[in-house]
Order: structure tokens, then sequence, then C-alpha cells
């Protein structure tokens, strides 16, 4: 399996992965957290997502959300500084989902066990009075209603060091348009009404090449092929050919690869919004005229984004089986950091998908993956299993898209 192999590169090449890991560190802005889905195919381990927005910390093993104040602590102190007291935590708008509430009151316990007093705040007009929101553990949240005035965030005459966002932003908020004077982190701007998946791989498999060359293995097991198709639109039968046609020519590159590498079983892609989250607007394909014959169930899933907005732009993005299983069902892992240290992570299962399909969809159970499960012990030093150095990637190549989309963080210290 290539992950043994990968492993062993690394334990191989220890010091130089872990001044290589530093220097790039240095050269970027880190957000406050962010996650990782990771596929590992037996002969390639990539990531597959990347989310700024991470909206599953009350899924992290119990031990490691017992160490995650730390690392909170950790970031705050180093990147803006240990005056930074209060926070104002901003959801998502249009949700009653209880667990993602659960993954609030999850983020708002290590924050608060980090030493930080914190106000939950929503996207709301002024005048708005606050709410209660209900976390399927039963925990009750007070919510503040959030706006903007002033050039700064407002909730509640709450006065914030520090807004930490947990809203994706894949709404603009045009009334939040202007020069916020308040420090976010993420930054709004780098939300999904403007932020392209297209721009994040095109990073992380630069990246991903690099770290191979450090550890002497192969780019092709640690990339996934990624390309961009713009004027998407499949009621339009110029559109959906020349997708169709697109999708054929990545196949046939995916197929010399496994001819290449030995490799048996046949390729397919997914066809991903460049802009999507929560596992929507996302449908694998396997031939050209699956494309041309689209059921009307597939058409509607890649009709439906995030706030009911239009996919305009997709990403054809080579498929990656998953041979990560837990208790018989298809799995894979989903790494979660704060700044550039592993905080937990879990195993998305789905009793209903196979080892090649989405596993981020309606019907996904959570399993329990420890950090302590991905650390071994080399020379006195605690290495990070292969699924933890692939998230470590993913974020040096959230930072350089955010050197590219020229995005700043106020007040931040790098």
């Amino acid at each position: 399996m290539i992950k043994e192999e990968i492993h062993e590169k690394i334990v191989k090449n220890w010091k130089a992965v872990d001044t290589w890991f530093q220097t790039k560190r240095n050269d970027i802005k880190l957000p406050i957290y962010s996650s990782y889905d990771i596929r590992d195919s037996g002969f390639k381990v990539t990531n597959v997502d990347a989310n700024i927005y991470p909206a599953g910390f009350n899924n992290i093993c119990p031990t490691d959300q017992d160490h995650a104040p730390e690392l909170m602590r950790h970031y705050i102190d180093r990147h803006y500084g240990a005056s930074v007291k209060k926070i104002l935590l901003l959801t998502e708008e249009h949700t009653n989902n209880p667990y993602y509430w659960s993954n609030i009151a999850a983020l708002k316990k290590i924050m608060v066990e980090a030493g930080l007093k914190v106000q939950i705040a929503i996207p709301r007009a002024k005048g708005a009075g606050a709410v209660e929101m209900l976390a399927a553990s039963g925990e009750k949240l007070s919510v503040c209603p959030a706006y903007f005035e002033n050039q700064r965030i407002t909730a509640c005459d709450y006065d914030s060091d520090l807004i930490v966002s947990n809203n994706d932003f894949s709404e603009y908020y045009a009334e939040w348009g202007g020069d916020i004077l308040s420090p976010m982190n993420p930054p709004r701007e780098l939300g999904w009404y403007q932020r392209k998946k297209s721009n994040y791989f095109k990073f992380y498999n630069e990246i991903a090449t690099e770290f191979a060359s450090v550890i002497d293995i192969e780019p092709w097991n640690l990339t996934v092929e990624t390309e961009l198709f713009t004027h998407f639109d499949l009621a339009d039968d110029v559109s959906k050919e020349n997708l169709a046609q697109k999708v054929d020519q990545m196949l046939l590159r995916i197929k010399e690869n496994y001819k290449k590498h030995n490799m048996s079983g046949e390729p397919f892609v997914f066809i991903k919004n460049n802009s999507g989250t929560y596992g929507l607007g996302v449908v694998k394909v396997a031939s050209a005229d699956e494309v041309r014959n689209l059921n009307y169930k597939s058409r509607k899933k890649m009709k439906a984004a995030k706030g009911g907005r239009d996919v305009e732009e997709v990403i054809i993005q080579e498929g990656v089986s998953s041979i990560t299983r837990a208790e018989g069902v298809t799995a894979e892992p989903a790494i979660y950091l704060i700044g550039c240290r592993l905080a937990g992570g879990f195993l998305r299962t789905h009793a209903d998908k196979d080892e090649t399909e989405s596993l981020n969809s309606p019907g996904a159970i959570y399993k329990r993956l420890c950090l302590s499960d991905l650390n071994i012990s080399v020379e006195e030093h605690l290495l990070e299993n292969v699924y933890g150095c692939i998230a470590r990637l993913g974020l040096l190549a959230i930072g350089r898209e955010t050197e590219f989309m020229k995005v700043n963080y106020k007040s931040y210290i790098k």
C-alpha cells in the first residue's frame, strides 16, 4: 500500500520534512481552523476537499477536544497577541440543523476553555432580537443578531477583539461589502461567494508535487487531477457536449496512468460545483455518455448550490476510491487543524455508498478517529501519520490561495 511507503519515506527524511514544512508555513497566513477530506485508494493518498469554515467540531474525538483549547490559545497568542480576550463567533444564518449547532457549542467550549469570552452571533438586520438555537445534545444557545454598522460588525453591544467566522459566506452579504475594520478570521473574502476550488486544487497539486520531491516519491501518488470547466449549463446542448468531451479526455488520461502504474479498475471522475460546499453540486460519472444522458435527479443535483445560487462553473476531478472501512462500510478520514496543528478528526461513513462514491451526502454517519491513531513515535518525536501530513499540505495550499486572492488578515501577526 502506498500509505506505508509514504510513511517510511517521511520517517527516513524526517528532518528535511520538518524543515520544509516550517519554511513553507512561515511564508503564509494561516486560518484559525480548517478541515480536509482525505481519500486513500491504496495507490494514491490525496486531499479531495478543503473547508476553511469547518462545521464538525462536535464529531471530533473527545480526547482531542480536551486538547484543542491549548491549540486555540497558542494560535491566538501567536497571531494576535495575549490581549485578545473576547471572541464574536459568527455562525451560518439559514439553518436550524441541531447538529450544526452542536458544532457551534463544541467550538464555543474549546474557546471558553482557552480562556476566551465568547458571544455567538448570526447575520441579521439591525433591530432584530436575539434567538435561541437548540443543539442536538439538547443544549440551548443564545445567539445575537450581527449587523454591519460604522465599518464594524456589531452584535448585542458586544465589543469583541476578534470575530471568528463559522459562516462560509456563500452569500455575498452586500451590506457587509465595505471595508470592515473588525478583524475577522477566516476573513470574509475567503468565503464561497468568490473562492474557487479550481484555484485551491491548483495550489494543492503544486505543493504536493514539491513535497513528493522532498520524500522521493512520485507526485502522482499524492495529487488529484483537476480541471476547470467554465460556462457550465446542462440546459445548453453545446455546453453539455463540451463537458462530455472534457470528461472523456480526463478518463483517457487516468486510464493511461493506471496502465503506467499497473493499476486495475475503471477510472471515474466527479463533476463538482467550483464554489460549492456541504457536498452539494457533486455528480460522479464514468463516461462521456453519462454526461450526455444525465437523468433528471443528477441534473437537479448539479443545479443545487447553497443559498439557491446558480452553478456557473464546475471542476472535473479525478475520482479516488477509498479502501478505508469503519465497521464494514466505506469511510474517509476528515482531519481538522487549528492553525498549523492537528486538532482532531473523524471517519465519515455511509452505508449506502460504495468506495467510488461521494460520502458527503445525506445519510453520512461519523465514526471515532483520534489523533492518537495518527501518531507514531520516531526517535522520541511524535510523527503524524500520512493523513495528517496530507492535511498540512492542504493548509499550505490554502495559504497560497490566500496570497493569490490578495486576502488580508486584519491585525494578524505573521
